[in-house]
């Protein structure tokens, strides 16, 4: 296992009704915006929930911020908290609002423009945030990570910061996702567990099993999910599982990947894709062109998650790679950029990008343009 360091700050309020501790959760001095999506708070009953958990105080409200929240509207954002001066922020919506929040954090307490913030790859300060979960997926509640998309030119940047104080997180609220909403959520989580567990073998056997317990339960609650979405307790293991996969908890001391998340930013700033669903069609291809490197690690996930054990290693690793697609479209979503109407304009597009950024990705640090276009061309 690799030294750490390890710090988790962010303080989860888990359950049905916990939105009415809103109130005592912020201080009541503060100059407070509360940032939202499109409008579906408004239809689900959490803007109710929330207006009401804070009668009597006082604060505005910024709304608009897209999935794959996009600079251009979180520089709105930023000017209307510097002239009020604001100094707290709460995120009501999914990992995009939170995703979104997290920047604006960030620039109103800076001079530099919000691309830039986000192409130094960290942000120095930032206002205390929270957030009212809505969308389990992306974790964003419990970490330090956001993604930022420059509409302008279909670009995509992860940048770091600190975390949210308080995430309020309660499954009833997920009642009205869509099944696909639910499957890019669902797959997403997967994917997160993937990125940093199908990596380096013998690191850690706590890591390995926590992550395998992680994978397992979204397989096992998945179909279940699909007859039957208004389950608490189905949805409280999904929505705690989206947490779960991406905290910092799972990669303690191991080695990361990163390589799927990295192309599949890029397919959805070029074309528009749901996050999600983008890894479930880069992460098949990722494990078939690098199987060499990830070998044991994929015998180990075949034997574990799928229980694989008959046939050579080259037909085990290969099982492995086809059960991880095959759950993927169990989820109901497409694992091939052609059936996107993804093309080779779009594979070279990427490459190009990331040799000109002169990037390698994945554990061991090869992954380059030349590389992606060939697990592109594997999914293509």
């Amino acid at each position: 296992m690799k030294n750490f360091i390890f710090q988790n700050p962010t303080k989860l309020v888990f359950g049905k009704g916990q939105i009415s501790k809103l109130n005592e959760l912020i201080p009541a001095d503060v100059n407070l915006m509360i940032t939202y999506g499109g409008g579906s708070v408004t239809r689900n009953g959490v803007y109710e929930q929330v207006k009401a958990a804070l009668k009597g105080r006082k604060f505005i409200e910024f709304w608009g911020i897209e999935p794959n929240p996009q600079v251009e509207t979180l520089r709105r954002a930023i000017e209307l908290g510097k002239s009020e001066n604001i100094n707290f922020l709460l995120s009501v919506g999914g990992g995009s609002v939170l995703d979104g929040t997290k920047l604006i954090a960030a620039g109103i307490l800076s001079d530099d423009d919000a691309w830039d913030i986000v192409l130094k790859g960290n942000a120095e300060k930032q206002i205390p945030f929270a957030s009212v979960m809505t969308v389990p997926a992306t974790g964003s509640e419990m970490n330090s990570g956001a993604v930022i998309t420059r509409a302008e030119t279909n670009e995509k940047f992860s940048f770091g910061g600190t975390y949210p104080q308080f995430s309020i997180l309660d499954p009833e609220v997920t009642y009205t996702l869509s099944e696909h909403q639910i499957a890019c959520g669902l797959a997403d989580a997967y994917t997160h567990v993937l990125e940093q567990y199908l990596t380096t073998p013998n690191q850690s056997r706590l890591m390995d099993r926590w992550a395998e317990g992680i994978l397992l339960s979204v397989m096992e609650i998945a179909p279940k999910i699909k007859e039957n979405p208004c389950d608490y307790d189905l949805m409280a293991d999904y929505m705690l599982a989206a947490t779960l996969a991406l905290n910092d908890f799972i990669r303690m001391g191991v080695t990361q990947d990163w390589v799927t998340h990295m192309i599949g930013h890029e397919i959805t700033a070029l074309h528009g894709t749901t996050h999600g669903h983008s890894l479930a069609i880069i992460m098949p291809a990722t494990m078939r062109v690098l199987r060499e490197q990830k070998h044991d690690k994929l015998l180990q996930y075949g034997e574990r998650i799928f229980n694989i054990t008959e046939g050579s290693e080259d037909e085990r690793v290969e099982k492995a790679i086809e059960m991880t697609e095959k759950f993927y479209r169990s989820l109901g979503l497409t694992t091939r950029l052609s059936e996107e109407n993804i093309g080779n304009k779009t594979i070279e597009t990427i490459a190009k990008r990331f040799n000109d950024r002169g990037v390698a990705y994945g554990e061991n640090r090869n992954v380059t343009g030349d590389v992606a276009r060939e697990i592109l061309l594997s999914c293509s």
